[in-house]
């Protein structure tokens, strides 16, 4: 008798399997296909294998939206298998009877490892795995001489294949599953999904699979499914020692034995708040999630480089690298008792890598759909694990956001007494130039991956601290880029390094550093051949000719400058009225004086104050004739001495 494995036997202690056994179904299943599962260890299903293969062996389709992690995969793989097998002929070799599709390689592979105990129980029933990074030519031979009935792959080499080979018979399918839908939508299959739907018949079971409910995944639904029986499967979030006394929380889509946290820190310390946590986890195995391919290159070569964590096994996993060294790069990993993978997200989604314990999302990612994805690679079937994600000081409305998504996180405090590991990058950064270009690369990347994010409001990237994230990736000195040249960013927090010039640091392999001084020599050679032509000053464009104003025009300036020199006159002639200025510095002020530039003392020194007021009123007057606007003025005056 096979006995249960580690993992159903751990969910099983938990509770977090059904009491549902697969030998107790019904619809019932075959011996062949609960003898498979038995000796993977299954014998209860979880919720959503509970609540889904019933429908889909009724001849139901299903929406299904449950956790990451929840056994999604065998509860599609099983129907498939027992639909094919109540067939009452075998098929023929061209007639496809199944196609599963997912949106990665990694993925599709995995479906289809995952289910060859399965298949191997159908007789006279082929398989064939279609994915990227094998030659089409090739391909098309295999399936045009081969032939399969169920297809396993991804919806770009089946929407190649299905175009350009007619000997596959697709009449009588009888279920179509898409895996991830809605990452098959995001990563921009939707033509190819539409193709591959309409060249199956309508009359088939469809099973749509997702850890998220999107619009784009509700409209898929409408045109592939008929009638769809909608299966939602949410776990109930724990709550830990800091909610106590607090309101209990909602359902989350969390899986049950995964403990969420977050670590707000500043942007110069990150960094070394990175390296201290991998290395108070030190003997786990631990996926750290990088915002951008770039990024995963840098850290990759720093951090065996650092004195703490050197001997570590730290491998670098992106969707930029060669399907072979990506292929190693997981294999590798997935062997490892224990150790780090650096990575994007295209390792956020479906892979199933075994006792994975920590998850570390050192940059958030610019999808929110994406976070509970990462954070899913562990605690896989019910086990339990560890995710945290760190954040800037500007950053933390990110946790309040998640908890409405169903998505609750616990505060971890941020050490104050950690190794400063910035000298050691910029160390290594001096010692070989292979270091600087990459940190100068995964830098940029950043900042313009930030600016990418759909929670613009709160991953606000004017408001990023330049001079801090600097320092954070160890750089010699700010790279110039637009986004630091034209927006005022903040530089505080950057310490130069003094007496350093840039392009004397070498690389440490010496066949590129070799081929770096041909490279400067070869240029060096061809300015003196062929020197820069001296810059011309660009011509002074002449002023363009002012275009004559109209009457109008004229009109409405002379006005508005007669009204303003009459106010300016109005307020003197207060001043005088008061006694603030007597009439001469009056008359000096409003160009009132003799023409011949003489005083007129005499005159002024027989008035008394209230006959210089009257006379310079009347001067006012007889100066505001002939202007436009001055009648205006003066009845206004009128109206305000009236007033007072």
């Amino acid at each position: 008798m096979a006995t249960s494995s580690p993992a159903a036997a751990a969910a099983a202690a938990r509770g977090a399997l059904t009491e549902q056994k697969f030998s107790e179904m019904s619809p019932t299943l075959s011996e062949e296909v609960v003898e498979a599962l038995h000796r993977g260890g299954f014998r209860r299903c979880t919720p959503v294998q509970a609540a889904t293969i019933p429908h889909l062996l009724s001849h139901k389709d299903v929406a299904v939206d449950a956790a990451t992690g929840s056994g999604k995969t065998l509860a599609f793989i099983v129907p498939v298998v027992e639909i094919l097998r109540r067939r009452s002929s075998p098929p023929k070799s061209h007639e496809v009877l199944a196609v599963i599709v997912s949106p990665t390689r990694e993925l599709s592979s995995q479906i289809y490892n995952v289910a060859q105990p399965f298949f191997a129980t159908l007789k006279g029933v082929s398989s064939m795995l279609l994915v990227g990074g094998l030659d089409i030519k090739a391909e098309l031979k295999r399936v045009d001489e081969e032939g399969a009935n169920i297809l396993v792959g991804t919806p770009g080499k089946l929407y190649d294949v299905m175009q350009r080979e007619d000997a596959l018979d697709f009449k009588n399918l009888e279920i179509l599953i898409l895996d991830e839908a809605d990452r098959l939508l995001d990563m921009g299959f939707q033509k190819q999904v539409n193709f591959i739907l309409s060249k199956l018949p309508k009359l088939r079971r469809t099973g749509l699979f997702s850890a998220t409910q999107t619009k784009a995944v509700a409209e898929l639904s409408k045109a592939g499914l008929r009638n769809p029986m909608r299966v939602e499967v949410k776990t109930e979030a724990k709550p830990t020692s800091k909610d106590a006394g607090q309101q209990e929380l909602g359902p989350s889509k969390t899986p049950l034995g995964l403990r969420l946290e977050y670590m707000i820190c500043e942007a110069s310390k990150k960094s070394s708040q990175l390296v201290d946590f991998l290395v108070q986890n030190n003997g786990k195995k631990i996926m750290v999630y990088f915002a951008t391919c770039a990024c995963v290159d840098y850290w990759a070569v720093v951090l065996p480089l650092l004195n703490s964590l050197k001997g570590s096994p730290i491998i670098a996993y992106h969707g930029k690298m060669k399907q072979g060294p990506r292929e190693k790069a997981l294999a590798s990993f997935s062997a490892l008792s224990n150790g780090i993978l650096v990575c994007t997200d295209v390792a956020a989604r479906g892979l199933d890598i075994p006792s994975v314990d920590l998850i570390v999302q050192y940059d958030p990612p610019q999808d929110p759909n994406v976070f509970i994805h990462r954070a899913g690679r562990t605690a896989r079937y019910d086990q339990e694990g560890d995710a945290i994600v760190f954040l800037l000081p500007k950053e933390d409305a990110y946790v309040e956001f998640l908890k409405l998504r169903g998505v609750p996180l616990t505060e971890r405090e941020c050490p104050s007494n950690t190794e400063d590991v910035v000298p050691q990058i910029r160390s290594a950064a001096l010692e070989d130039r292979n270091v600087m270009e990459k940190g100068l690369r995964a830098f940029v990347s950043f900042v313009r991956a930030y600016k990418e994010h759909h929670c613009s409001y709160i991953f606000r990237w004017k408001d990023l601290e330049i001079g801090k994230l600097a320092m954070e990736y160890g750089l010699l000195q700010i790279p110039s880029m637009p986004e630091v040249k034209h927006h005022s960013l903040s530089l505080e927090g950057f310490i130069p390094v003094d007496d350093v010039d840039v392009t004397q640091i070498k690389y440490k392999d010496k066949a590129r550093e070799k081929q770096r001084k041909k490279a400067l020599k070869r240029k060096a050679e061809e300015e003196a051949q062929n020197p820069k032509p001296e810059k011309k000053r660009a011509r002074e464009k002449p002023e363009k000719p002012k275009r004559k104003k109209t009457g109008k025009q004229r009109q409405s300036v002379q006005t508005k400058e007669d009204l303003d020199e009459l106010a300016h006159e109005y307020r003197l002639l207060k001043k005088l009225k008061r006694g603030d200025i007597d009439e001469d510095e009056y008359e000096k002020l409003t160009g009132f004086g003799d023409s011949d530039g003489e005083a007129s003392d005499g005159d002024a020194s027989d008035l008394d104050e209230k006959e210089r007021g009257n006379k310079a009123q009347k001067k006012l007057k007889q100066r505001g004739k002939g202007r436009g606007g001055a009648r205006k003025f003066e009845g206004k005056s009128k109206m305000r001495s009236k007033r007072r």
